[in-house]
């Protein structure tokens, strides 16, 4: 019978005892999912490569504070979407003449293939996604594209489900009013 891999739980254990290979075997295991959430939430390479080192950065420094209480990948899920919105709000604070038309949302090729490439998202769609409020994006990410119960999704984002559910239809009437499908509300978003 082969070996069954480690849990993420027991390589957090196996990490806070002196076992540093443990920790790179939970960045080999996650590193790819945290990096296409990070892409999908910043719409670029450079700043998705960015907001994946520093959550993995930040699990290194707060691994001693995971209690375990959810899940190691919902704790990831949320570390990795406040570094993004860290990096989005650094890009916003950025002074005009610092930013390029390199900051403006660019098409960038595809995320590494994970089952929203199954559901063939288009460079538009994911152009549009970047038109979505950034708390509506995180959601709409979480449960559509990497498949997260919403009471997962509630406890990344720190909202109650009732809010995860709010901010979802939102999310996928701004997505659809941006492709062009719906009429644009007269309103703004409003969280």
């Amino acid at each position: 019978m082969p070996d069954t891999p480690a849990r993420d739980e027991d390589l957090v254990r196996r990490y806070l005892s002196g076992d540093r290979a443990a920790f790179a075997a939970l960045v080999e295991r996650h590193e790819r999912r945290v990096y296409n959430l990070a892409l999908r939430m910043t719409g670029r390479e450079e700043d998705a490569r960015d907001a994946t080192q520093d959550a993995f950065l930040t699990v290194l420094r707060k691994l001693s504070s995971f209690r375990g209480e959810a899940a190691f990948t919902t704790w990831l899920h949320r570390v990795t979407v406040n570094a993004c919105y860290d990096l989005l709000r650094k890009r916003q604070r950025a002074p005009l003449l610092e930013r390029g038309e390199d900051d403006l949302p660019a098409l960038e090729p595809p995320p590494a293939p994970d089952h929203a490439d199954a559901s063939s998202l288009s460079m538009d769609v994911q152009q549009a996604l970047l038109q979505v409020p950034e708390d509506f994006r995180a959601v709409m990410i979480l449960h559509d594209v990497h498949d997260l119960r919403q009471e997962e999704v509630a406890a990344i984002v720190g909202v109650p489900v009732g809010t995860v559910k709010s901010r979802s239809f939102r999310a996928h009437r701004k997505l659809l009013a941006m492709l062009g499908h719906l009429r644009a509300p007269d309103q703004e978003l409003v969280a």
